[in-house]
């Protein structure tokens, strides 16, 4: 099993920006030097607590200072950026980044920024679709470009310059694109199925509890029978809140106390998930609205403790799940700069290799 980062910031709103961006930077960097295989982060454009504004820009800050590791958009919002603008900077990332790119793409959830962009009523799904279609077109295709849409139109026809190379839209290094990832939200996501089936690999979100998670493999196996591929468990990445620490005291304290970043995050997000979409931190599917709490939620989605303590969890979680390539650490706001730190190198020096070890020993087996 292979081990990534993706986060969806969120930071204490009386934080200084510069500060979060700055320990956001930090995470990515010491992600490179623990050999993380894989960094991703979101996007969001109204809200002071998720404050990564474009997935693109924050990207492009880490070229020269990461070396190895693929860094990703974990999500471009789609229904709030032109296909244009999409496809000619992320074709400018990819060869910035040398091919280290990794495309991640959703309709976006905030609908602050979807009032914002003005999409709120609007088919945000529809738009979704038909700008991934209009930046693939444009990748595939050379001007001028003839891609009518319901929503966007693209053409390069009266200011086409081909002897001066005017009116071509960039593509990426990657061809015929970058390797493209959605995150999965939702229990048996339909979502999963059409993606597999356009050769694209899903993520599963750490604030989905294990029983909806585990959905998304067969989902997952629909779509790549679909394409007449082969489902490979290789390709699904699951995210998880972890927090390491030297002992299960100083875990503890720090991933439950009332001040805790971990607290924090998902008190954030149950607030805003709670009307409509509540069903997410249910354990069960006829689990009463009224049952679904914060500490529940913590106590189920956050593993925290010593090296040892961890392990077992994780191994436990594989467990019922299924198999998955890749284990992304979700980042959360380093509340203490040291232990969140320490807690990365943790996971990637103490326990992945020993859980790989006894994954290992489960496949041997079982042969």
């Amino acid at each position: 099993m292979k081990l990534g980062f993706f986060t969806m910031p969120i930071h204490p709103i009386e934080k200084d920006w510069r500060q979060s961006l700055r320990e956001d930077r930090e995470a990515f960097i010491l992600a490179d030097e623990l050999d993380f295989a894989i960094a991703l982060c979101g996007e969001h454009a109204t809200d002071r607590a998720e404050n990564i504004t474009s997935t693109a820009i924050f990207i492009a800050t880490l070229v020269d200072a990461t070396k190895k590791i693929k860094l990703g958009t974990g999500t471009i919002n789609m229904p709030n950026s032109h296909p244009v603008a999409v496809a000619s900077q992320i074709a400018m990332l990819d060869h910035l980044l040398d091919g280290r790119f990794v495309f991640g793409i959703s309709p976006g959830g905030l609908l602050s920024d979807a009032e914002a962009f003005g999409n709120l009523d609007a088919d945000r799904n529809a738009m979704f679709l038909e700008c991934i279609n209009h930046v693939l077109k444009i990748w595939e295709g050379e001007p001028p470009y003839h891609i009518k849409g319901k929503f966007w139109n693209v053409a390069v026809e009266r200011q086409f310059m081909p002897q001066i190379g005017q009116g071509y839209i960039p593509k990426p290094l990657q061809r015929p694109h970058p390797p493209i990832v959605v995150t999965a939200v939702a229990p048996f996501s339909k979502g999963v199925t059409e993606a597999a089936a356009r050769g694209w690999e899903p993520i599963s979100a750490n604030f989905l509890m294990p029983a909806w998670v585990k959905t998304h493999w067969p989902r997952y196996v629909e779509g790549c029978e679909r394409a007449g591929r082969k489902a490979d468990p290789a390709n699904w990445s699951v995210a998880k809140s972890i927090f390491v620490a030297d002992d299960d005291r100083t875990a503890r304290d720090y991933a439950t106390s009332a001040d805790s970043p971990y607290r924090y995050y998902y008190s954030q997000l149950f607030t805003k998930l709670k009307k409509g979409r509540i069903d997410l931190f249910k354990t069960h599917r006829d689990q009463p609205d009224h049952e679904v709490t914060l500490e529940g939620i913590c106590d189920k989605l956050v593993f925290h403790g010593s090296p040892e303590r961890v392990v077992d969890q994780l191994l436990a979680f594989h467990e019922e799940v299924g198999d998955f390539g890749t284990l992304l650490y979700a980042g959360k706001d380093w509340r203490d700069r040291d232990l969140g730190r320490r807690s990365m190198i943790l996971l990637a020096e103490k326990v992945m290799p020993k859980v790989n070890a006894a994954l290992a020993r489960r496949r041997a087996a079982a042969e």
